[in-house]
């Protein structure tokens, strides 16, 4: 069996603990694993992955797409549904759409776009003052575990001249899709913090499982 992945309580979707909760996540963060590959992430058997996906499926909070191979049986893919999608964490979305509206029905559009902006722009001076004097590498996994504080189910990869962050799941998705601006805001966000190039190759709002960001730092 492969090492087992921590998963921070943190991040466990709404409701769902121990292993169930696990298989979740890592269908989060993987899509289309079969049980075997689920196994392997979480150093537990493949009955037990099998037995968790057999609830889970009868709950409709996951499904499974057969694949056919050049050799041997079908594999069942397994991924989220979007029932299963909706129980990771949505932190504050409701009231701040609610806020947004308000400010487009007494301002306008333009109004709730630039209030978004300003609180991303204002959080992004912060974390930078915060991390100065950090190294590239340890500014990437920093804002890493400040966005998975914040939601965004964030991890990171690479060192002190290139790197990768991939945000796993969207805290705010229903604003997004409302203020799309609000994204290209958020690759700006990152940039300003970690002082790098950054370049969005992924967005969950494209239909990805993720959203990506390469990430090159200045000077590299």
């Amino acid at each position: 069996m492969g090492a087992t992945l921590p998963i921070a309580n943190s991040t466990l979707p709404l409701g769902q603990k121990g292993q169930r909760g696990a298989v979740l996540v890592q269908l989060k963060r993987g899509q289309r694993l079969t049980a075997k590959d689920l196994a392997s992430r979480l150093g537990v058997s493949l009955n037990a992955v099998r037995h968790h996906l057999k609830e889970l499926e009868a709950e409709g909070l996951v499904g499974y797409e057969r694949e056919h191979r050049e050799v041997g049986a079908p594999a069942f893919l397994y991924s989220l549904s979007s029932a299963g999608e909706a129980l990771f964490p949505r932190r504050y979305e409701e009231t701040l759409t609610a806020l947004l509206d308000r400010i487009v029905e007494r301002e306008g559009r333009e109004a709730a776009i630039g209030l978004l902006e300003a609180h991303i722009a204002g959080l992004a001076s912060r974390l930078r003052a915060e991390l100065e004097g950090a190294s590239p590498e340890q500014r990437l996994h920093a804002l890493a575990r400040v966005r998975s504080d914040q939601g965004y189910m964030a991890e990171a990869t690479g060192g002190n001249t290139v790197g990768v962050l991939t945000e796993h799941n969207c805290a705010i998705q229903a604003v997004a899709e409302r203020f799309p601006e609000i994204c290209a805001a958020e690759a700006r966000f990152l940039a300003e913090v970690l002082g790098a190039e950054v370049d969005r190759r992924e967005h969950i709002l494209s239909g990805c499982p993720a959203c990506e960001y390469h990430v090159r730092f200045k000077g590299s």
